[in-house]
């Protein structure tokens, strides 16, 4: 027991986060937030002024927004990524610095329109909150398509509704596969979703895999950290191979419905295995997928690697205008 209970504080140290007896958490920042950068600034460095960007409320009482980023100089019409940030559902945000930093960069080089959405996080809010936030900011696309109560003058110059794509990182592709499953039972017209991108999507299970045992005391997800945002995260009572935590125990027909995907992930990342297994699942559904599972690696990569910040966005593009 007490070896227990001492994986979960380090777990708790890992999120920087205290449990409250209410079931809340405090958290510390694992990130700074930074502003939007709603206009070019003199004598701020060129390579932090790739991109625009501002924020949107989508929900009052929720509290959530989107952060749109558009490319600073361009003018023509663009593709739609609607982005779900990491941090297994309980810390971080759409503002904290490294996701706002990796979208400047990103939405200048694919080059492309962002929404990187602001969710509400467990476990104050378990799942499936993440993924109401998710079809609302889905929805608001649709709205701003269908001009509801006007649109807003970034969507109006540059969205391309006929090319919107679903993405997500760790936690955030885990919402993104769920969100684009919700989708499908959406009037979402005239968006038209060409394609998923889950990036190292985090998904589990109570059976551990291989790569899970191998690489269980890695520091970028330790699997006590891993169980513990599952605990935080999933309806009460619920044990990690409930449907949002691990879609490979009853495949859900409706994934034979889902558009093209590009999924990414390393060796060197815990959930691997859990990412190849997605994969083939999809594949013997009858998705397209295109797998980029690549040697060496960690949980998170992109976020603290520029080379590998640099190739996922080079992989993105190569899959949008392929």
């Amino acid at each position: 027991m007490e070896t227990e209970s001492s994986a979960i504080n380090e777990a708790y140290k890992h999120l920087k986060a205290v449990p409250n007896p209410d079931g809340s958490l405090t958290r510390s920042e694992i990130f700074p937030s930074v502003p939007p950068t709603l206009q070019l600034q003199a004598n701020s460095p060129s390579e932090t002024q790739l991109a625009l960007s501002k924020d949107i409320h989508l929900h009052n009482s929720n509290i959530t927004f989107l952060r749109l980023f558009r490319p600073a100089n361009h003018a023509a019409k663009l593709p739609v990524i609607i982005d779900f940030h990491g941090s297994g559902f309980v810390v971080c945000s759409a503002a904290s610095a490294p996701f706002h930093e990796m979208w400047t960069y990103g939405s200048a080089f694919v080059p492309a329109l962002i929404i990187s959405v602001e969710y509400r996080l467990a476990p104050e809010h378990r799942l499936p909150a993440a993924y109401d936030d998710a079809m609302e900011a889905v929805m608001w696309v649709r709205d701003q398509a269908r001009e509801v109560n006007g649109r807003d003058p970034w969507m109006e110059e540059l969205a391309d509704y006929s090319n919107v794509y679903i993405m997500g990182a760790s936690a955030g592709g885990n919402i993104a596969y769920h969100a684009n499953l919700s989708a499908l039972d959406a009037d979402i017209s005239p968006v038209q979703i060409k394609g998923i991108i889950l990036n190292q999507p985090f998904f589990g299970g109570v059976q551990r895999t291989q790569s899970e045992e191998r690489l269980s005391t890695n520091p970028s997800l330790p699997l006590n950290v891993s169980d513990l945002m599952w605990q935080l995260a999933l309806p009460l009572g619920s044990d990690r191979d409930h449907e949002y935590s691990n879609p490979l125990i009853k495949c859900n027909p409706k994934i034979k419905q889902l558009t093209r995907c590009l999924i990414r992930g390393f060796e060197g990342d815990p959930l691997v295995d859990r990412i190849k297994g997605l994969v083939k699942m999809l594949e013997a559904s009858g998705v397209h997928v295109v797998a980029k599972i690549q040697d060496g690696g960690f949980h998170g990569a992109d976020v603290f690697d520029e080379s590998k910040m640099k190739e996922l966005f080079s992989q993105i593009k190569d899959f949008i205008y392929a």
